[in-house]
């Protein structure tokens, strides 16, 4: 909602006032920034913004706005929804749509289905369609009020601006406390922004301020009051008004005192209605203040108008607004604590009774916090799954309250420990989800009662690495005389899963997961036969069964069909092929999944999970496609969002993405960027199975930076501890034992070498399929045997099918055992060709490596004549994928278009036009077209 600036003299902030119309500026020419505007309450952030913003309408962009108060604040992505104008019924499809995705979500059964994570990437991609139309102002005001979610969009936004027609304006009070305030504060800076610090109005200012507001009116007074507010432009307006309405015989003592007085000059009935709306807010539609009144809307219209003509609050088209944040407060604070308990019960009733969306509701209950009334109770359990999808701190704090009352009977004790049990699981707040869900087995009546809140302490006991409890949790479930068959299918699933990353037993799992398959089969339930489907594909895939896994999970797929519901587990089944395809050499199948999956998130309103991030990073690493591997790495990284709402609240998902990022850095010589992700992954506990599976990059990272610092003995013991793959454990180490074959080799210890070579063997031996565990098993025998045969068939097996990678380093080791035999044309041939495809990867240690390797056994590398430096900036700079992408700007494709177009995330597509503006030296999209277009017609 665009403010209406009701101060009609303007004095002082010329310089301020300047900063922010430079902002506007600079979003004429298609560039977008961020402003930053800080100061105490009232001293004319507002006023200063909308003023200065005000052109913006005059190039035909649109404002957008949205304030942040109090009441909100622990509502996730409230504010930017306001400001975003995200309704129902709104006439934008788009919008509407992600009210929708909002209203209809449900909490998953795996609990993970991140519902803000995903509105967070359609509420950026809005933004994004928006300046495709027209150049975008986006203004949040009273950030210190704004909820994490929110925060966290605002952040991610001014990481955006630099390739967007977008400005972004932030009004935050000083607040020294929040941690994410500081950052966001610290990120305009970073940006390139601007941070405008208001301060009291000088006396000189003050006073001729104050002289404008009077007019021609005369105040005695006007000194004393112009003194009194101490620089503060809104509470000078406010006391001018005061006494120009002859409402203040004295000074008044406070702005609460000033308000009261204004509102004494209305219509008892408008200020009863302003009392009234306080309740709701900075911000309120006629309807819900229609509901708590318990009138018609048509019987507010003279309260409202006159509301408005006093200039309390303001018209905003399809909401109203108090005129200032500081009206609201003061309104609100007036009240007594008892009334405004009372007020907030009566108000969540009748937005209940109006089927009002159930964050509105869940907002005034929290606020009144009267746990134990039956018709709010008997409300949050029927709204517990949208709200806890939508705002699980909120539904999990009202869950406790009721829990706690005394007057709670065993049916509604039983039906709200359900709730806040799986609530807490999908917070990731395992220990107390399995506490909760102990206190409702213990009152629950029902078997499926009993049966899901074991499935849910399994679930949380198994989370907090207590794995051999999350099986007699489910055991004893089994074992009740009477188990509808859905239950006994998904706990069937869960055991299945269990028991291989606890004991290990695969036959045991299976014959559990064919069990599971069954039941599910018999209750016709997709998740569960899903569940025991992708049971399967894990203990066919530890076999190294790889196309009986490939069955599994295809099958997984299609009964999870694509529509919307189960989307966690349908994301893990995608992730699950695109492994079992990198496992069987089938590359470009591999790829083709990932885009399948991607497109799929597309359809379904997201960009992917961020496991889908990761696991195209993996995929591309091993194809040799390093900087679009990284590309998907800070892709993540940049994202707060991700980091707070998603898959990475587990360990496992951070291992990899620090593991990964270190392997590419090291490779790169870039040990400063690998030793920052060692430290911070090598610091996170070993805890669960997914852990351990997780870990392997950081462990293969760390030895390899130890190895460039000189120590390979320490850098072998590193690495030796991928040997010890303990029973059920998925962990494919065939693709590092190359390299630990090398290391011992090159210590000469025996032991570990044969150790290695006894590891691929079994490995290669154990798939069903030869593929890439028996590619590894030849490198290793070639270098532990010193026999280039092995090695030469290794080569020519990468050669066809990949990857690229292996490629390299299988070259290197073939070129090594040749120059060792004393074959050093044949030698020096192979090395060329291993160090050319290390110049392609960038691979600077493993450039050096193979040099000083084939050195010291007499061979050098032929003279080929200097190879060109890799240009670091420029057109030529570009990869591939960034050229690419840098056409489709050029040709006025959107972030959300080009995502689609070549099956990107959008963060990915923001992390690669980030690039493309830094290598070529400009500042918006606008000019990466020009670029390309001069490029064009040079080329021509």
């Amino acid at each position: 909602m665009f403010p209406i600036d009701r101060v009609t003299t303007w004095v002082g902030r010329e310089r301020e006032l300047a900063a922010v119309r430079a902002a506007v500026d600079t979003l004429a020419r298609g560039r977008g920034s961020v402003v930053w505007v800080e100061g105490d309450a009232g001293i004319g952030k507002s006023s200063l913004i909308a003023a200065g913003i005000r052109p913006v309408q005059e190039i035909g962009g649109e404002v957008l706005w949205g304030t942040a108060d109090p009441l909100s604040q622990r509502f996730p992505l409230q504010v930017m929804l306001d400001c975003l104008q995200i309704r129902p019924r709104s006439a934008d499809p788009r919008r509407a749509e992600i009210a929708k995705f909002l209203r209809d979500r449900r909490l998953g059964l795996l609990a993970t289905d991140d519902v803000l994570y995903t509105a967070v990437e359609m509420l950026v991609s809005l933004v994004d369609e928006l300046c495709a139309v027209a150049p975008t102002t986006v203004v949040v005001d009273d950030l210190q009020w704004a909820d994490e979610a929110s925060l966290a969009m605002w952040h991610r936004l001014a990481l955006t601006v630099d390739q967007l027609p977008l400005l972004l304006v932030g009004a935050c009070r000083p607040v020294a406390r929040r941690q994410d305030i500081r950052e966001s504060r610290a990120a305009v800076h970073r940006r390139g922004g601007t941070v405008i610090t208001l301060g009291p109005l000088a006396d000189a200012e003050v006073a001729e301020l104050a002289a404008g507001l009077a007019g021609d009116s005369p105040i005695p007074e006007l000194a004393e009051i112009a003194a009194q507010t101490r620089g503060n432009p809104f509470f000078l307006r406010e006391l001018v008004d005061a006494h120009l309405r002859g409402q203040a015989s004295r000074s008044p003592a406070s702005l609460a005192t000033t308000l009261n007085d204004r509102l004494a000059g209305l219509p008892a009935e408008t200020a009863d209605m302003l009392r009234t709306a306080s309740l709701l807010g900075g911000e309120f539609t006629v309807t819900d203040l229609a509901a708590l009144s318990r009138r018609q809307p048509s019987e507010l219209a003279a309260s409202v108008r006159d509301a408005v003509e006093a200039g309390i609050v303001v018209d905003g088209g399809r909401r109203l607004a108090f005129g200032h944040p500081l009206i609201q407060q003061a309104l609100y604070g007036s009240m007594p604590q008892a009334l405004r308990t009372a007020l907030h019960l009566e108000a969540a009733a009748a937005l209940a009774a109006a089927e009002t969306e159930p964050t509105r509701v869940a907002q005034q209950l929290l606020a009144a916090d009267q746990p134990g009334v039956a018709w709010a109770r008997a409300w949050l359990l029927e709204a517990t799954p949208a709200l806890a999808a939508r705002a699980p701190e909120i539904a999990a704090e009202l869950l406790r309250r009721e829990l706690d009352h005394s007057s709670t009977s065993a049916a509604d004790l039983t039906a709200l420990s359900t709730g806040l049990a799986r609530t807490l699981l999908a917070l990731g707040r395992d220990a107390e989800a399995a506490a909760r869900a102990r206190q409702a087995l213990a009152v629950a009546g029902e078997s499926g009662e009993k049966a899901e809140m074991s499935w849910v302490l399994a679930r949380a006991l198994f989370s907090t690495g207590d794995n051999d409890a999350a099986v007699d949790a489910v055991r004893q479930a089994l074992a009740q005389p009477v188990l509808p068959e859905v239950w006994r299918a998904r706990l069937l699933a869960s055991l299945a899963m269990f028991e291989r990353a606890g004991t290990g037993d695969l036959r045991a799992a299976d014959d559990t997961a064919r069990q599971a398959l069954s039941a599910a089969e018999r209750a016709g339930d997709a998740f569960s036969t899903a569940y025991a489907l992708t049971d399967l594909w894990m203990t066919h895939s530890v076999r190294r069964d790889h196309l009986g896994a490939l069955g599994h999970v295809d099958r997984a797929l299609e009964v999870l069909g694509t529509g919307a519901e189960h989307t966690d587990l349908r994301a893990y089944a995608l992730d699950a092929r695109i492994f079992t395809m990198q496992n069987l050499d089938r590359w470009q199948e591999a790829e083709q999944s990932l885009r399948d999956a991607r497109e799929l998130a597309w359809r379904t309103g997201g960009s992917g999970p961020v496991s889908s991030a990761l696991t195209a990073a993996v995929l591309l690493y091993w194809l040799g496609r390093w900087d679009d591997a990284l590309t998907e790495l800070m892709s993540v990284e940049s994202d707060a969002t991700a980091l707070t709402y998603s898959g990475l609240r587990e360990r496992g998902p951070v291992l990899l993405w620090h593991g990964l990022a270190a392997m590419i850095a090291g490779r790169r010589d870039q040990a400063a960027v690998a030793r920052e992700h060692l430290r911070a992954g090598l610091d996170l506990p070993i805890v669960t199975v997914s852990d351990r599976e997780n870990r392997d990059f950081l462990i293969a990272a760390h030895a390899l930076a130890v190895e460039r610092e000189g120590d390979p003995a320490r850098a072998l013991r590193i690495l030796s501890g991928l040997l010890d793959r303990r029973a059920g454990e998925m962990t494919l180490i065939h693709q590092w034992l190359p390299d630990l074959v090398r290391l011992a080799t090159t210590v000469d210890n025996a032991a570990v070498a044969s150790a290695a070579l006894r590891a691929s063997q079994f490995e290669a031996k154990a798939e069903s399929t030869p593929a890439r565990a028996a590619a590894a098993s030849q490198r290793c025998r070639g270098l532990a045997g010193q026999d280039p045969a092995p090695l030469r068939e290794a080569v020519e097996y990468y050669r066809r099918v990949g990857p690229p990678v292996d490629l390299a380093g299988a070259l290197e080791d073939l070129a090594a055992v040749l120059a060792a035999r004393g074959q050093a044309a044949e030698a020096k041939t192979a090395l060329d060709e291993a160090i050319d495809r290390y110049q392609g990867l960038d691979a600077g240690w493993n450039i050096r490596r193979a040099t000083t390797r084939l050195r010291q056994l007499g061979v050098r590398r032929g003279v080929r004549g200097r190879r060109p430096v890799r240009a670091t900036s420029g057109w030529e700079a570009l990869t591939p994928t960034e050229l690419r992408i840098a056409g489709l700007v050029a040709n006025g494709r959107s972030t959300p278009d080009i995502g689609q177009d070549l099956y990107l995330s959008r963060r990915t597509v923001q992390t690669h036009i980030s690039h493309i503006l830094a290598k070529l030296g400009v500042r918006s999209r606008v000019e990466i077209a020009r670029e390309a277009l001069r490029r064009e017609t040079t080329v021509r």
